[in-house]
Order: C-alpha cells, then structure tokens, then sequence
C-alpha cells in the first residue's frame, strides 16, 4: 500500500513538531539528571557546575528547551550540533573505533548530531514560538 503524497505533504509539519519535541525532552532528560538529579543516576551525584559534565548539562537541558518550545531553533541547534559532535570525538571515539559507535556507545551522539543537524536546516515548523514570532512581524520563520 502506497502512501499518498499529499498527505505526506499536510502532515509534514506535524511530523516535524513531534520530531521536535520529542527529541528535545530525550536530550533534556540527559541535562536533568545531570543538573537536578532527575532522573537519578548515581554517576552525577558528586557532579561539579564549573565541570565539562556540568556545562554539559547545562546545554542538554537549556539548549533541549529552546529546542522544545521551538525559540531561536536554528541557532541552538547549530551549537547542539557541535556540541554533540565534540562529545563524540572526545568521550566516544578515543573508546574504539570511531566509525563503529555502536561499539564506542556513541551512536546516540551521533544521531542527535544529525537530527539538531537537520532542525539547522528545516527550522521549527509552524508550531513553534519561532513561527508565532514571524507571524507577528509578517515574516516567514527564519
């Protein structure tokens, strides 16, 4: 059974938002644990702010919010993207192969990498707060 191509293309945007959302609450429960100790995993209880691990969770949970609500998404992506590329090279790559991270546990890295990668480029959609702002000022969302 095919898929009509016209409703592919009227629930594009909706696929976006869940795409959206979704990914932004997974990474900022990373950034939770990390800050508030929500979820609790006990290798952060001794966690310092001033630290990488910090500064980590500091982007996991503000970076995933503006992702959420969908506020400055492109450019919170772009640096969530990089975010996550270094994160990779520096606490999964030097594990093992670098082009096997199912072995080096670095495969979710990598795909929230590309899936911040790809809100660079597609932006929020129309439910954002990104979108409500260009509305207001007669614009298309950046």
């Amino acid at each position: 059974m095919a898929l009509d191509r016209a409703f592919l293309e009227r629930t594009r945007p909706a696929a976006l938002t869940i795409l959206r959302v979704v990914t932004a609450y997974l990474f900022m429960l990373h950034g939770s644990a990390k800050l508030f100790g929500m979820p609790h995993q006990s290798v952060f209880d001794n966690l310092q702010l001033m630290s990488i691990i910090g500064l980590a969770g500091i982007l996991e949970f503000f970076g995933g919010l503006l992702i959420l609500v969908g506020f400055f998404t492109r450019p919170a992506a772009f640096v969530l993207c990089g975010f996550m590329a270094v994160a990779y090279f520096m606490a999964h790559a030097s594990q093992g192969n670098p082009l096997l991270p199912l072995l080096n546990q670095g495969d979710l890295a990598v795909l929230f990498c590309f899936v911040f990668l790809y809100f660079v480029f597609a932006g929020a959609g129309p439910w954002s707060v990104d979108a409500l702002l260009a509305r207001r000022r007669g614009s298309r969302p950046a």
